[in-house]
């Protein structure tokens, strides 16, 4: 590969390498102090001013499948009354709405005519079972009397689940059924408006008891192969973390991202079910993860180079172009290896520094 020295119209190049692909290394770029005032060229400490070793990956608030219920209606129905409207609080047994159902009517008195049926024949066994110990009445006509008796208190007992399924409170005939709260929470969803005919089983409301909450996380393969449960998570410039709880094994085949969740352990009060926002994680000790600018990479024969400044004082500077590799990108910043913590990198006027490298500009 030939070397060439380009040079710039005021600003003679003193030494001029390009990008070689061997060991990623280059020979070093010397730059007088006036070719970076011109080039605009500015740098940056790695792991200071805000390049932290976190990477941000985006991320949705849910709600813990056993932390859900849902109240529906019963039985076909009229709401006649509806108590409370998404994000109140509601305990445990409150009235949350009436549904007016001629339906809860009719199973009330089928279930108390089934119980008086049963009630009756049950008084029939006991007198026919005194009787037959008299001899008075054949032993066949105990046994119907005990069949018929059988079946009738099935019938009755059929009745009272069916009531206890409806949430029909036996005993007490009334068209108004009360649909109450089965937890502690707060709503999350209406599903009725008030004077809407409802089928059975249509949603009225569903609560959540919303502490605690779990985050879902889509991370880089690379990086999920470097976390591990119980590793430290917070939200991106919030007073609010967590820690993870597990590591997804399934690799979304587009994206070749993983899903992690995290349960939120401090601030969950601030946050929203279905809410979409940023989460950190630190890269664990010993990584050499570092947060740079996007505007610090540059792309050039399907590689990702940084420039890294490896010397310099007030009358010139050395830059190397040094490969590196993005573990996630999002926003004006990415998480790359290939860099150290303590390093300088340029992170403005890179595009003019490729140039004087290779004669073009960035990919």
């Amino acid at each position: 590969m030939s070397r060439t020295i380009r040079r710039f119209p005021y600003f003679p190049v003193l030494f001029v390498a390009l990008f070689t692909g061997a060991a990623g290394a280059a020979e070093p770029l010397v730059l007088q102090a006036a070719q970076i005032r011109a080039l605009g060229i500015e740098t940056a400490l790695v792991g200071q001013a805000g390049q932290s070793r976190q990477g941000v990956y985006p991320a949705r608030v849910l709600v813990p499948n056993e932390q859900m219920r849902v109240v529906a209606a019963p039985v076909a129905g009229m709401l006649e009354m509806l108590a409370v409207a998404p994000g109140a609080s509601v305990k445990k047994g409150q009235v949350l709405a009436r549904l007016a159902s001629p339906q809860a009517l009719e199973l009330q008195r089928d279930a108390l005519q089934a119980g008086s049926q049963s009630a009756l024949l049950q008084q029939s066994l006991k007198r026919d079972q005194q009787l037959f110990a008299e001899g008075l009445i054949a032993e066949s006509r105990l046994q119907a009397t005990r069949a018929a008796a059988s079946q009738a208190a099935a019938q009755a007992s059929e009745r009272q689940q069916g009531l206890a399924l409806a949430g029909i409170a036996p005993g007490k005939l009334g068209a108004s059924l009360a649909l109450t709260a089965p937890i502690d929470g707060v709503v999350l969803e209406q599903g009725g408006q008030l004077g809407q005919r409802v089928e059975a089983a249509t949603l009225i409301y569903r609560i959540a008891k919303l502490t605690p909450l779990w985050l879902e996380i889509q991370v880089p393969l690379p990086v999920a192969a470097t976390l591990k449960e119980g590793m430290p998570i917070k939200l991106a410039g919030r007073d609010i973390s967590g820690k993870l709880i597990a590591i997804g094994r399934a690799v979304d085949p587009a994206s070749q991202t993983v899903l992690l969740r995290a349960e939120v352990d401090k601030g969950a009060a601030a946050l929203h079910a279905g809410q979409v926002l940023e989460v950190e994680i630190a890269s664990p000790p010993g990584q050499q993860q570092q947060r740079l600018p996007a505007a610090a990479l540059v792309r050039h024969d399907g590689k990702t180079w940084v420039f890294v400044q490896t010397a310099g004082d007030d009358k010139e500077a050395r830059f190397a172009a040094r490969p590196v590799h993005i573990v996630s990108q999002g926003g004006d910043s990415a998480l790359v290896d290939g860099v150290q913590a303590g390093e300088r990198v340029a992170v403005r006027g890179v595009s003019g520094l490729k140039a004087m490298l290779t004669g073009v500009g960035s990919e």
